[in-house]
């Protein structure tokens, strides 16, 4: 019976298409145990919970994981109220080495200066299992290096009139090598029409635990 668009909202949620290619490519599977490290009302999560994954989730808003608990009691009853937790992605209690797959999706560009991203990356990559995936989508200068106005260091005034923590290429490329990990897509980015622009970070932990990214 063929699915029409109105069927796949239930299905899928809003999930982000780039985290969509991921499952499309086989990388998530059913039983892996997913962490969404500031997941917001829970968008990436509908087909996750759905379709049989260990799902957790973090976020400093307690409105957001009081939705994502909504979600989790209608749609997946066998996971735990307390999988889902208020708290900051630097401060994340889940232990070391914990999920098999890391989402961190338009969460990251919004850390206050170097230190806070700083923490925030490498506490994703401490709970990220050795062999893990961490699937991030952040706001980066790539191709609208022209249009962005930088505030104090990697804050920047997007012609959107948003401020964000805006990465590179070489930022993201050093970073990936320093935490000994490596690349599972090339960098993709996607500009909205010179008013901001989003790249997808795909990256595999290597089997041998990492050093500090600091």
């Amino acid at each position: 019976m063929a699915l029409a668009p109105s069927d796949l909202t239930p299905l899928f949620g809003d999930i982000d298409i780039y985290l969509f290619d991921q499952l499309l490519r086989g990388r998530l599977a059913p039983g892996m145990r997913v962490l969404d490290a500031g997941c917001g009302s829970g968008r990436n999560l509908v087909y996750l919970m759905r379709a049989g994954y260990e799902v957790f989730a973090s976020d400093a808003s307690p409105q957001a994981i009081a939705s994502v608990q909504t979600l989790a009691a209608a749609s997946a009853p066998h996971l735990l109220p307390g999988n889902f937790r208020v708290e900051t992605i630097e401060d994340m209690g889940w232990p070391d080495h914990f999920a098999d797959v890391v989402i961190a999706s338009a969460v990251l560009h919004f850390a206050r200066d170097d230190g806070q991203f700083e923490a925030m990356v490498q506490r994703i990559w401490d709970v990220l299992r050795p062999g893990g995936l961490l699937f991030c989508r952040l706001a980066s200068t790539i191709g609208i290096e022209q249009q962005v106005q930088r505030l104090v260091g990697r804050r920047h005034l997007l012609p959107d009139g948003s401020e964000r923590y805006l990465v590179d290429e070489p930022m993201l490329m050093a970073l990936t090598a320093r935490l000994g990990g490596a690349l599972l897509d090339p960098l993709k980015t996607t500009v909205v029409q010179a008013q901001r622009s989003m790249t997808t970070w795909v990256v595999r932990k290597g089997r041998v635990q990492a050093a500090s990214p600091r």
